[in-house]
């Protein structure tokens, strides 16, 4: 039980650091990037970037994550470790709470918004709408980010409690 226990550990902790360094880029080169170019060019990129996102590659890390650290827990709970398994239950609750579920709520129906706009032609009108949709869609990120790198800190202290007696 407990060798099933640490490559459940494992797994969650490779996916939760795939998805975290996801969050992570967006927030330190992809939408400061974006911000950087042609406003009309930066809409057409997100929507582009957005149609292509929920793919094969994206979803095992997004939907993983929560399961593969709830299944740790649980496998840990019932080898008897206590420690390891509040913990990894703490990095599943900070993922869904902080990462998930914002997902969900707020960044999908912003990545719909912009993708049923049609780019405005103007450079200003463009500039406006950019930055209307980018500022909060990146401080929604910066969230997420922060709560899957938490999250990935949970699962490795979880793993490193596991190593030890």
């Amino acid at each position: 039980m407990r060798m099933a226990a640490l490559l459940a550990t494992a797994l969650c902790l490779l996916l939760i650091g795939a998805i975290a360094g996801f969050f992570y880029a967006y927030s330190v080169s992809v939408i400061w990037g974006l911000d950087a170019s042609d406003p009309a060019t930066a809409i057409r990129a997100m929507q582009a970037i957005n149609a292509s996102v929920r793919n094969a590659a994206f979803a095992p890390a997004f939907f993983g994550t929560p399961v593969a650290a709830v299944l740790a827990a649980v496998m840990w709970l019932a080898a008897g470790r206590r420690g390891p398994a509040l913990l990894l239950a703490g990095a599943a609750l900070l993922y869904v709470a902080g990462a998930f579920l914002p997902t969900l709520w707020v960044n999908v129906p912003m990545n719909e918004a912009l993708a049923r706009l049609a780019v405005p032609a103007g450079t200003e009108e463009a500039r406006a709408t950019w930055t209307a949709w980018s500022s909060p869609w990146l401080a929604w990120n910066h969230l997420r980010t922060v709560a899957s790198l938490t999250a990935l800190l949970l699962a490795g202290a979880a793993l490193f409690a596991a190593g030890r007696r």
